[in-house]
């Protein structure tokens, strides 16, 4: 996922969506807070490693690596401005 705003829709669509399904009362809040710990645990991580792979900065083995507090600090420029 080279394309920048291709990257900036797939990891704000799910969120924007989230938030939606919760202001319209379609999901509790319970299920919001799991999806949102979801979100930010499982999906961006995964994005944001893909990303990195597509740019050829980490390698596929190394995706998961990303998750450490505060290791996608280290590939901002990378993910959100180039």
């Amino acid at each position: 996922m080279k394309n920048i705003y291709l990257y900036y829709i797939s990891i704000s669509a799910p969120l924007l969506f989230t938030i939606w399904l919760n202001k319209v009362d379609v999901i509790n809040s319970k299920l919001f807070v799991a999806l949102l710990f979801l979100y930010a645990f499982i999906y961006r991580i995964f994005v944001d490693g893909k990303r990195l792979e597509a740019k050829n900065i980490i390698q596929e083995k190394d995706l998961w690596k990303i998750n450490h507090m505060g290791c996608t600090f280290r590939y901002f420029k990378e993910l959100y401005l180039k």
